[in-house]
Parts: C-alpha cells; sequence; structure tokens
C-alpha cells in the first residue's frame, strides 16, 4: 500500500508522514526531493508553480507509486497534490490511500513562519490555498490542529494499519 498525504505546505505531510513511515516499518518519501532545480528555484523566489512545471514532477512521482505497488513495498508519501487532477494522476490503483491534512490559513501560516531550512517561500501560501481542490471524496480527511502523534493515530484508525 502506499499512503499520500496531501495538503498545503505547513500542513505537517513530512512530519506526521515520517512519524507514520516509522511506526509502521515502512518506507517515507517527500515528494520535495522529486522537484527538479527550477521548480525550486521558482518557489524560493516567491513565485508559484504552473501545471506545466508540476506534471513531469508527477509523472516522477506517479513512477515511484507504480514501483513501490508493483514490487509490494509498502510507503508513505508527503505530496501537495493540490488539485483533484495531481491525486487521479498519483492514485494509479486500490493500493493507493489518498490522506488530506487539513488545516485552516491562520493556523497554517503561523507554521510556517516557524519553520526553518525549507526552500518554500511562505509567502506562496496564499497561492497554495487558491489552488487547493478540497477532495469533495476519495480521501481521508485529517484536522491537523491536532498533534502529529494524534494525526497519525487518526490515520492509522481509519486506515486500519
Amino acid at each position: 500500500m502506499v499512503v499520500i498525504l496531501f495538503g498545503v505546505a505547513g500542513a505537517g505531510k513530512t512530519v506526521i508522514g515520517r512519524m507514520l513511515a516509522a511506526e509502521l516499518g515502512w518506507e517515507f518519501y517527500d515528494a520535495d526531493e522529486f522537484h527538479p532545480a527550477a521548480n525550486i528555484e521558482k518557489m524560493r523566489r516567491g513565485i508559484p508553480l504552473a501545471d506545466a512545471d508540476r506534471w513531469p514532477w508527477l509523472e516522477r512521482l506517479s513512477e515511484l507509486i507504480s514501483t513501490c505497488v508493483e514490487q509490494g513495498r509498502d510507503a508513505v508519501l508527503a505530496c501537495s497534490a493540490l488539485k483533484e487532477s495531481y491525486r487521479r494522476r498519483l492514485k494509479i490503483s486500490d493500493e493507493v490511500e489518498l490522506v488530506y491534512l487539513k488545516g485552516g490559513y491562520t493556523l497554517i501560516a503561523a507554521r510556517l513562519r516557524e519553520r526553518q531550512g525549507h526552500f518554500m517561500n511562505p509567502e506562496l501560501l496564499r497561492s497554495q490555498f487558491d489552488t487547493l481542490e478540497e477532495p469533495t471524496s476519495g480521501a481521508l480527511v485529517v484536522d491537523v490542529a491536532q498533534s502529529p502523534a494524534e494525526v497519525v493515530r487518526a490515520i492509522r484508525g481509519a486506515l486500519q494499519l
């Protein structure tokens, strides 16, 4: 199984993803590590990515997910996947579970102000919320106002992991 944790920057995808993968003994992947250098530089400069920037990145992630599923390797992937079309591209089989880490703008903005050493420019948060297409079905929704441990517990319980 591959669990994809998605949401805006600062929702806790990496922290929660690492915790979940460690508890389960699964592999963890951070989708940020699959961005080409040009995308990272754009985000560092505060320039929102366009779909044309994201599609090659999503293709690389889809290939990773396919490999995990084909080889029977369980994994957790932290990925923004802000649009429904992106999530459809990544949900390649029933072996992929989508988990939306939902948080309000005020909470997420406060978290981003405290974050150190990440390339994501906090000024891009508004564009992320503008781009975000919240799931209406097909995804587990978890409130990130809880502690990371509580979020992991909620995910494990809902997905019976």
